[in-house]
């Protein structure tokens, strides 16, 4: 099936927040810190409420006299020595202090957005500034400034996972060792569409409609209810098209529930909608991560032993997923797709006077995937062993799944070999040398490189994946889940799941994200979820309708429903069929329609994994660099639509370009201002920067869920990160560079180059 969003999104048709509107509508703006750490000694807004047009102002105050609670965080597991994570309380508009540059301060609301922006400007605030920390090493020195007072250092978290004495046993016999610090740079989600919300209540039944952009409903809701202590079901969540999330989405921002108070308070919906500057200072921000990553081996090169020293930056609060993601999502994968009988995981969490961090295209696994892999990469030219042997003497082999891991899980199934050398084929890694020469000719430095990366895919807070259908009169029919499309293709990969399962055409299904009736269970989108959670509901659905559709179709064919077989869309009763399509047809004159139903399911994590390989080449004049070749092999499980996989790892691989080469929120480590607030500042990738990729499967299906199916949301970042990295430092390799952090702009490329020369140039005597 082709998409069949893409008409409705190209044409202009699609529906975002943005685009929702409601009678009497009102229109808010947010006055934002202009610094990052401060008192706030007074707030008048006196002269902004006399303004012409203007309805509220809303403070602090405010939301602390509605009673709402801290902002929403998932972790609830003991971290080292039974500790728990400190959770300073993350107000909905700051009160007392600012944390960072851009926190909401106050809400105005007007008629127009207009008037409630030049009102803006007439509130006046008066600060007493106090001293920024903007990383995590100077959060935790000695006399650091503190940020929350029941954060005594601000050390938030201290996690660890794996057996901390049987790696150092493993590091005390082995051979060779080799220790990698890579940084993981703070970066901004910008998703197509600004964040916005629509926010209606009603005083008669006291629900609350919320247009936000979102990655499951069931998710959204459970946190608003979390934060005001509503009922569920006063809360109503709308939505139709999301322009893009990488996890961005997925959280209740403070600005939701400023809106909420106002359009309760003034009996008028509210709407926000944010600028791109913004998205830059306030959506929460992704990676932040530094992991020092040491691996053990022996005389032959098996790896004995891995461990990390992690540490993450959260931002100036504990908000959403990001304290899960520097500890959960990074030790599962710890050991990558290698067998290492020992592994320890240490992560430290801490507070600065940045934006909050939460989730973002990956969740930490792209980050674990290349600590991994640029280790790997690193060890092997250290200590002279080639890079694709040493990862296929150290490969968990097939026969070995489902392999229990040291520390975290059990990997349900793979071929990481196979799938490694169908990629070495398909890139032509023997035909490389001849590559690299041409491109010394022409006065070029071409490196390749090579990553076997593993994810873990599937996970979700929900206990089961629940989906139902509604038949019409003229025995069409729609699903409803809870998971919501942000650009993965729900409305095409849904209904093809029922239909081929059925047997039908896919013309009679269509897929709606929000249930008008049934109160639905599910996880959302997120971890590479859509399509083996929901869509092995789906899977369940199809085999519930047939076997539900069995004694009606044994009525109208008047047979014992022995006697039936399904195949091909229809019963059969010997020669005499009847077609799914026309039985519900049929059966539409009972109200409600016998076959309308819902169907659920339990399914567990799986690994999604593959071998990706990119060959970059370097202008050593400017430091420019250029992706030549990339070629992606990737298990995924079973494949639904490769049209939508290769869009989704077409999507990630660009994406983890954007990061290797340009990506970077940029703070100033005096002020904590951000440097890189605009697309002036923040490069973004662009189309042009792949100019031939290749996109191949290597499916081997996984057993924890009804379509086989291991995802592939993250596959493309988690494999490009590495890769690219690698193919540039291969690229350098033969000027004496052995690593260097990410992004690799031209200015730093170039530096480095000319650096080396320069010490060339004095080890030789020449000035």
């Amino acid at each position: 099936m082709s998409r069949r969003e893409d008409f409705r999104l190209i044409t202009g048709q699609g529906r975002y927040t943005a685009d929702w509107n409601l009678p009497k509508q009102l229109h808010a703006v947010f006055l934002r810190a202009d610094r990052a750490h401060a008192e706030i000694a007074a707030i008048d807004a006196s002269r902004a409420l006399a303004h012409p047009g203007v309805a509220a102002v809303l403070t602090g105050e405010d939301a602390r006299a509605a009673g709402f609670k801290s902002l929403p965080n998932v972790v609830n597991f003991a971290g080292k020595d039974g500790q728990s994570l400190r959770k300073p309380y993350h107000p909905v508009l700051a009160t007392g202090r600012v944390r960072y540059v851009g926190e909401p301060v106050a809400m105005i609301v007007a008629e127009t957005a207009t008037i409630a922006e030049d009102a803006r400007e007439l509130i006046e605030v008066e600060y007493r500034d106090l001293p920024v920390v903007t990383s995590f090493e100077a959060a935790v020195v000695e006399g650091a400034p503190q940020l929350h007072d029941d954060v005594p250092g601000n050390l938030a978290f201290e996690y660890e996972s794996g057996d901390r004495e049987a790696v150092a046993a493993a590091f005390a016999r082995a051979r060779h060792v080799s220790r990698l610090t890579v940084e993981s740079q703070r970066l901004v989600g910008n998703a197509l569409e600004p964040r916005a919300c629509l926010v209606a209540f009603d005083p008669v039944s006291g629900r609350y409609t919320f247009h936000v952009p979102l990655q499951g409903i069931g998710g959204m809701r459970g946190q608003i209810v979390q934060v005001t202590g509503l009922d569920k079901d006063r809360i109503v969540i709308v939505a139709q098209d999301v322009g893009g999330s990488f996890g961005v989405r997925g959280a209740a921002y403070p600005e939701y529930f400023a809106a909420m108070l106002a359009a309760r308070k003034l009996g008028r919906p509210v709407k926000w909608v944010a600028t791109r500057g913004e998205t830059f200072i306030s959506d929460f921000q992704g990676r932040a991560l530094s992991l020092t990553g040491e691996l053990a081996l022996d005389d032959d090169g098996k790896f004995l032993a891995i461990r990390f020293d992690d540490r993450a930056d959260l931002g100036a609060y504990a908000a959403a997923f990001g304290a899960f993601i520097a500890t959960r999502n990074l030790s599962i994968t710890a050991a990558g797709v290698y067998r290492i009988p020992a592994i320890y995981v240490r992560t430290r969490l801490a507070f600065t006077n940045r934006v909050p961090v939460s989730a973002y295209r990956g969740a930490g696994r792209p980050d674990i995937a290349y600590a991994i892999e640029r280790l790997v990469d690193y060890a092997a030219h250290e200590h002279g062993f080639d890079p694709i042997a040493l990862r296929r003497k150290n490969f968990v082999p097939r026969a070995a799944m489902p392999y229990k891991t040291p520390n975290a899980g059990v990997y349900d199934s793979g071929d990481f070999e196979a799938v490694m050398d169908a990629a070495l084929k398909r890139a032509d890694w023997a035909g490389f040398a001849a590559r690299r020469a041409a491109s010394q000719r022409a006065g070029r430095l071409r490196g390749i490189g090579i990553a076997t990366y593993l994810e873990a895919g599937g996970g979700g807070s929900a206990p089961k994946d629940q989906v139902a259908v509604e038949f019409a009169a003229k025995g069409g029919m729609t699903l409803y889940a809870v998971t919501q499309s942000s650009g993965q293709g729900h409305e095409t990969i849904y209904p093809q799941i029922v239909a081929e399962a059925l047997g039908i055409d896919a013309s009679h299904i269509r897929f709606y994200p929000s249930p008008p009736a049934a109160e639905l269970i599910g996880s959302g989108t997120g971890g590479s979820r859509g399509a083996l959670g929901t869509g092995s509901a789906f899977r369940v659905l199809s085999q519930k309708l047939i076997e539900h559709a069995r004694p009606h179709a044994a009525a109208v064919l008047r047979v014992a429903e022995s006697e039936l077989r399904y195949s091909e869309g229809a019963f059969h009763a010997g020669d005499r069929p009847i077609g799914f399509v026309e039985l519900a047809r049929k059966l539409a004159a009972t109200a409600p329609h016998p076959l309308d139903m819902v169907a659920e399911g339990t399914f567990g994590t799986t690994y999604p994994n593959g071998c990706h390989i990119a060959e970059v080449e370097i202008d050593p004049e400017t430091g420019a660099a250029t992706i030549e070749r990339y070629t992606a092999v990737d298990d995924l499980g079973t494949v639904i639509n490769p049209t939508l996989v290769e869009g989704q790892v077409h999507g990630g691989v660009a994406q983890g370009a954007g990061q290797v080469f340009g990506e970077h929120a940029v703070y100033d480590p005096a002020t904590a201002q951000l440097l890189s607030g605009s697309f002036i500042d923040y490069i973004m990738p662009r189309a042009g920067w792949l100019k031939r990729i290749e996109v191949h499967d290597h499916p081997v299906p996984t057993p924890t869920n009804a379509l086989g199916a291991k995802g592939v949301g993250e596959s493309g970042c988690s494999g490009s990160l590495p890769a690219l990295v690698n193919a540039t430092i291969d690229a350098l390799r033969p000027l004496g560079i052995r690593h260097l952090d990410m992004p690799f702009t031209s200015f730093k490329l170039w530096q480095a180059i000319r650096a080396q020369k320069i010490d060339r140039a004095d080890a030789g005597g020449v000035k």
